[in-house]
């Protein structure tokens, strides 16, 4: 039983490479549509292909995702939802509702997101010390937001994704909290 799952295993991971991995821009397609074309668009979701325990990538298709994601999406908030770099984006959350919906998934930073990253950041990194203390700068900015800015004890859900990096959204969103927790 436990070959037949190794080889299971094995299988998906070969599809999930072949059908999401990049190898022109160095990280995941974000979507794969049914015609096989792709959406080569740089989010943050892929992220979770890095930080979660069994990983479908190799070990540098893993720190070729983390360090893409680190040069262009982290910011001191978390990370944005899409690359400054595409066409699309949207760095300021403001406006009526559907110029901020619009805003929501094409740009705005997502503070819950850093934990998957750090996670990520770690596991490339072997956990060594100076990726710890690293992380531990990464998170200093939601730290003194969560003890100095808005609504003291609490994170924002959102953030803009151009500095200043506005809070904006509900002032206490439980997932950006326990996420830091």
């Amino acid at each position: 039983a436990a070959t037949h799952y190794r080889q299971f295993a094995d299988k998906i991971r070969a599809s999930f490479q072949k059908l999401f991995w990049n190898e022109q821009t160095g990280y995941l397609n974000d979507c794969v549509f049914p015609d096989g074309s792709v959406d080569t668009s740089l989010r943050p979701n892929q992220i979770f292909a890095v930080s979660l325990p069994f990983s479908p990538l190799s070990v540098q298709q893993q720190k070729s995702v983390v360090d893409v994601v680190q040069k262009n999406l982290l910011t001191p908030y978390g990370l944005r939802t899409l690359s400054p770099g595409d066409s699309r984006y949207k760095g300021i959350y403001t406006g009526p509702q559907q110029q901020r919906d619009e805003a929501y998934h094409q740009g705005t930073v997502w503070p819950y997101l850093i934990g998957p990253f750090i996670e990520a950041y770690l596991k490339v990194n072997d956990f060594n010390k100076k990726s710890k203390k690293e992380a531990a700068v990464f998170i200093e900015p939601l730290m003194q937001h969560l003890t100095e800015d808005g609504c003291l004890g609490q994170i924002c859900e959102i953030f803009d994704g151009d500095p200043p990096h506005k809070p904006k959204g509900c002032f206490a969103q439980a997932w950006s909290i326990a996420e830091l927790i």
